[in-house]
């Protein structure tokens, strides 16, 4: 006769639901699956996947008592840090959204904008033609796989356990928004140089010929040459993609060691 006792069973449920706190969360928040396009119950069913394939390799979980005071605060300790590292890569698809967004302010397409279908928001028309190409890049290169690799080494790196997250960490994680900023900076300063120089060029003609109507000339003009410095940059978009991403998954590899 199989018998199974209390305590193997509680072992079982402990081995599986503190993974999938954390797991779950991680894909409420992750670029491509954490959007509007995913429904919710996909979702669910791929974490519960996930976690029942990793649950067996992932080092001895604590014991679940549902009633302890503990047990909630580990809980909310293995959602933070899921929500966190889902957030890392969410802040690595914005570096292309804010330079999209920069670019396309200066070259006068800021007012053209289009629905994001993934989050439900208006979206400048050419961050969201930079987000899609990230998206093809990231699934091409099997980013996916690396997300699930990141999700499962947490967990040899961040045990669960009363302790989560700490004050190093959360500071790596705010820092994150300035190395956003200034990541989408480099990727858009070519362009945002170029036409900032024809910029201040039909500037020094609207001084010297002050019957002239520049901005009639100077705006289409702008968006002509902007579109063909896009056009241009795309040969080296990869390149641009390979650098920003090695460096969003060393910054994630040094917020998982606490350095």
């Amino acid at each position: 006769m199989f018998d199974v006792s209390l305590l193997q069973i509680e072992d079982w449920v402990a081995a599986f639901l503190w993974p999938l706190f954390r797991v779950a969360s991680f894909f409420m928040a992750v670029p491509l699956l954490g959007g509007q396009l995913v429904s919710a119950r996909i979702r669910l069913i791929l974490a519960l996947s996930i976690t029942a394939i990793t649950a067996p390799l992932l080092p001895a979980m604590p014991p679940f008592t549902g009633l302890d005071g503990q047990a909630w605060i580990i809980i909310a300790q293995q959602i933070l840090i899921g929500g966190a590292l889902g957030f890392m890569f969410q802040v690595f698809f914005q570096v292309f959204v804010l330079g999209g967004q920069m670019i396309a302010t200066q070259m006068g397409l800021g007012f053209a904008s289009v629905s994001d279908p993934a989050n439900g928001i208006p979206v400048v028309m050419l961050s969201q033609f930079y987000l899609t190409m990230v998206m093809i890049l990231f699934i091409s290169l099997n980013g996916h796989l690396v997300m699930v690799e990141v999700i499962v080494r947490s967990f040899d790196v961040l045990p669960v356990a009363m302790t989560g997250l700490t004050q190093p960490m959360l500071w790596k994680i705010a820092i994150a928004g300035s190395w956003m900023f200034s990541a989408a900076l480099l990727m858009a300063l070519p362009a945002v140089t170029a036409l900032l120089v024809v910029n201040m060029t039909f500037g020094i003609m609207s001084r010297a010929a002050p019957q002239l109507n520049i901005l009639a000339i100077g705006f289409p003009f702008t968006m002509v040459l902007g579109l063909f410095i896009n056009w241009v940059n795309l040969g080296g978009f990869l390149d641009q993609y390979m650098r920003i991403s090695s460096y969003a998954l060393d910054y994630i590899e040094q917020l998982l060691s606490g350095v």
